[in-house]
């Protein structure tokens, strides 16, 4: 107190470190008090003389306190430096565009990615570990993308979900047939798939052969659990397919569908010379191109490479030919796997 003006800022320092460490209901009392007695405020080491004359500021300067108290600090939590409609433009980019084509030096969407996006467009810098945060709350997860072809016509694409495939669907049934769905691929000794737990901070190393070969695969996957498979080594040309078609028509009681994509050689001259001798037997169609999402038989193909390749060390080719037929007939034996291959959401479309 100077020249006998009342300190409001004492005061409400004295009060506001008793009620913070004290708790609120320690100010009440004073603060209830309606007597006309001088007030004691040695709880809060003030003088009681100065209780006297300044009731009124003394009440005021507790509320204050306890409002004080009560208020937290700082922004609050799950704010954002980005308005609504702001962050509504990031989430749009992300989700529609790739960093390359809005001419940024970045291929995928990392967090340095959103943070550049956000600092260009808004003028806002926020740090990596910030971005992280929105990210999440935006709804964004990090995940291993898949690559598609630029050259996919998406227009085929669709036509193919909601037209072309209904209408094969619908002839099948028509003709009583079966649909099977096709694909070949290439299998090599080097092929990893899967971890292997080490000591931190090194790399676990695991001996194998340092020769490289390899085999194909040619397989058929129907959505009632059904697979067909081949395996060889060699150039994949028209006569192997025609061997494997062959194969399939005979284990076949009805007639078969095949769908497959667009490789040269299933639509060679001789491949087409041998389907038009056996019209009633066995039928061809093409997916669109650049789209191996459609086909349900790409699963088979990764599950082969993560699990009868990847995971295992053949010593040489007749040892990876021996494991891919023996995980391919086991997976035979079990219709319920082939038909988790047709859950996948880009191929579910298939499943009927």
């Amino acid at each position: 107190m100077k020249n006998g003006h009342w300190n409001h800022r004492l005061c409400l320092a004295r009060i506001s470190e008793k009620t913070s460490s004290a708790g609120r209901p320690a100010a009440l009392p004073f603060c209830t008090n309606r007597t006309r007695r001088p007030i004691s405020l040695s709880c809060w080491g003030l003088s009681s003389r100065l209780a006297v004359s300044s009731k009124v500021r003394i009440k005021s300067c507790a509320r204050l306190a306890r409002s004080l108290a009560q208020r937290k600090c700082g922004r609050p939590k799950g704010a954002s430096r980005l308005v609504g409609w702001q962050a509504a433009v990031i989430v749009r980019a992300i989700t529609d565009r790739t960093p390359d084509q809005l001419k940024m030096p970045f291929v995928l969407w990392t967090r340095e990615a959103v943070r550049d996006l956000v600092a260009a467009k808004f003028q806002v810098r926020v740090s990596r570990m910030t971005m992280g945060r929105w990210l999440k709350r935006w709804g964004f997860t990090p995940q291993k993308p898949v690559r598609r072809a630029w050259e996919q016509n998406r227009k085929a694409v669709q036509r193919w979900r909601k037209e072309t495939y209904p209408g094969i669907r619908r002839q099948a049934k028509r003709d009583g047939a079966e649909i099977h769905w096709g694909d070949e691929m290439g299998m090599r000794s080097d092929h990893q798939a899967g971890r292997s737990y080490g000591r931190r901070g090194q790399t676990p190393v695991i001996p194998g052969t340092g020769q490289r070969f390899g085999c194909n695969l040619i397989s058929t996957v129907t959505n009632r659990g059904t697979l067909r498979f081949m395996v060889f080594h060699g150039r994949f040309s028209a006569p192997v397919l025609l061997a494997f078609l062959h194969r399939l028509i005979r284990s076949a009681r009805r007639t078969v569908y095949v769908i497959l994509d667009r490789h040269p050689v299933h639509r060679s001259v001789k491949v087409q010379k041998w389907l038009a001798r056996r019209t009633a037997h066995i039928r061809l169609f093409w997916l669109p191109p650049y789209s191996p999402e459609l086909n349900p038989d790409e699963n088979l193909n990764n599950d082969v490479k993560a699990n009868a390749v990847g995971r295992r060390r053949p010593t040489d080719r007749r040892d990876m030919m021996a494991d891919v037929r023996g995980y391919l007939r086991s997976t035979q034996k079990q219709p319920h796997i082939v038909k988790q291959y047709f859950h996948a959401p880009t191929v579910q479309y298939a499943m009927d």
